[in-house]
């Protein structure tokens, strides 16, 4: 939702780094949660907010992570600034390149030009925060506004800070300062309150203290975190907003840490539809990602996997062991045990167990689809049965028509696709082949084990199999055949052999 502020904030988003920590060699902020990069989940969030303009700092895999990432992104803030370049207030979405990656600090730094000119309050947020919200940013800006203060961090309490910095505050409740935790005194280690990675500066005096802030003895870089001492230090007010939902604020910086993030995400997703009317008989086995709709008095049974932008309508059954990816269930359908992509199940239809649904398929309300089918780029209308063991593809399939088990429509020729039309009430009997392009005309039957390659008119019968022959006597033949040779291939192995030599007296 939309906020309205005096002075509209500018964002800076920091996702140069590689994140060391995840052992891989692809940007941290690409991997994804939810089943998208972690990065663009966090800049739609933000978008959401309308801000002035969002600025992404890159540094490693810089191309990649500006591709995803402006790909990714929708809401109030428009994408399309090249890398490096930027277009001033209202300019939507850029990149900026932090050319070495020398902290936190000096990647703000690396973003001061296109601030140049903004009198509004500067968000900066860490790209590892895939689960923060537009509201917990929201608040950061109010306080800011409200209060005065030069910087506003937002922080949370954890059950084990271990390695972290601890958030130390004064008498009155405001930052003191950000101690690490090798600098830390017992008591202060004793502390649970640390900085989350999300801040709303006042732009002048974060720039100057940016510029003022020394090289770590360790790594020689800049932290974005040396800002607050030096805020203090000047006199200016910093304070923290304790976060109010801790699972919106977990940080991931290695495997554990992302599944973490991803089991979070899962949990408020699922929290979020059984609040809205859903049944979820299972939620430890379920996985529902947050962009999946689902209408009240849906029941989603367990070891369900339900992906992308799927819509479920009301009163629908997904699972148990069903698998959805972008697809639309109908009012009242059924889909056990099966995985369906890119779909549109009708109202009432039936599908499965142990069924495959590829891209492109619609079944119209009343469709059964059994056991052990597989439909590709075709539709299937009102009341139609496709049979189990039948392939399907490629395909328009009439009203009520029946497909007999193990029917296959035949689209591909070795070098291209081809279509088959079944009229509205026809029969395909079992195990039949229909070679596409074929039609089979309204109320028309194709007897079982016919390969079907002419059309079939309206009305008649296509029968396309060789006349049956019984040849009686034919299986003892056949045995007393394969005895004889049997026999002489054990003669010629004999006769081969050399004969024993008797062991010398």
């Amino acid at each position: 939702m939309a906020r309205s502020w005096p002075r509209p904030p500018a964002v800076v988003v920091l996702a140069a780094g590689q994140g060391t920590r995840m052992k891989s060699s692809m940007a941290k902020v690409l991997h994804p949660v939810g089943g998208r990069p972690m990065g663009a989940r966090l800049l739609e969030e933000l978008a959401a907010l309308e801000p002035a303009r969002i600025i992404v700092v890159v540094g490693y895999q810089a191309e990649a992570v500006r591709a995803a990432l402006g790909a990714g992104t929708s809401g109030g803030v428009s994408s399309g600034a090249s890398c490096g370049t930027g277009g001033g207030p209202g300019g939507g979405l850029s990149f900026v390149v932090q050319e070495e990656q020398r902290g936190t600090g000096h990647a703000v730094l690396a973003a001061a030009d296109e601030l140049s000119g903004h009198d509004g309050p500067v968000v900066v947020v860490n790209g590892d925060l895939p689960l923060l919200g537009q509201d917990e940013v929201a608040e950061l800006i109010d306080v800011w506004q409200e209060s005065g203060a030069a910087a506003v961090l937002l922080t949370v309490e954890v059950e084990d800070p271990s390695r972290l910095g601890r958030i130390v505050r004064d008498e009155r409740g405001r930052v003191a300062r950000i101690v690490e935790a090798a600098d830390a005194t017992p008591r202060e280690l004793g502390i649970s309150e640390i900085n989350a990675g999300a801040y709303c500066f006042t732009p002048g005096p974060l720039f100057d203290a940016l510029r003022r802030v020394k090289p770590s003895r360790d790594k020689g870089e800049y932290y974005l975190v040396d800002v607050v001492d030096l805020l203090v230090r000047d006199g200016q007010k910093v304070l923290g907003v304790r976060g109010r939902r801790p699972e919106r604020l977990l940080s991931v910086n290695s495997r554990a840490e992302l599944a973490a993030a991803e089991a979070a995400l899962r949990r408020l997703t699922l929290e979020r539809l059984m609040a809205g009317g859903v049944t979820v008989i299972d939620p430890a086995t379920t996985l529902v990602e947050p962009e999946v709709q689902a209408a009240p008095d849906v029941t989603i049974g367990p070891f369900t996997i339900i992906r992308g932008r799927s819509r479920l309508l009301e009163g629908c059954e997904v699972g148990p062991g069903a698998v959805l990816i972008n697809t639309t269930v109908g009012r009242g359908a059924r889909v056990v045990a099966s995985y369906i992509e890119d779909s549109i199940i009708g109202d009432e239809a039936t599908v499965g167990p142990y069924s495959h649904l590829r891209p492109n398929t619609t079944l119209e309300p009343k469709v059964r689809v059994g056991n052990f089918a597989e439909l590709k780029n075709s539709i299937i209308k009102r009341g139609a049965k496709v049979s189990h063991h039948s392939y399907i593809g490629d395909t328009d399939v009439g009203e009520k028509v029946n497909i007999g088990a193990g029917t296959v429509t035949v689209n591909y020729d070795g070098a291209k696709k081809h279509r088959t039309v079944i009229g509205d009430g026809a029969f395909i009997g079992c195990n039949a082949n229909l070679i596409a392009p074929v039609t089979v005309g309204e109320g028309a039957y194709v007897a079982a084990g016919s390969t079907i390659t002419d059309a079939v008119p309206g009305g008649a019968l296509g029968v396309a199999r060789a006349r049956q022959e019984n040849k009686p006597g034919w299986v003892e033949r056949r045995r007393q055949r394969l005895e004889a040779e049997r026999r002489l291939a054990e003669k010629r192995v004999s006769e081969e052999r050399p004969p024993e030599k008797r062991p010398s007296k």
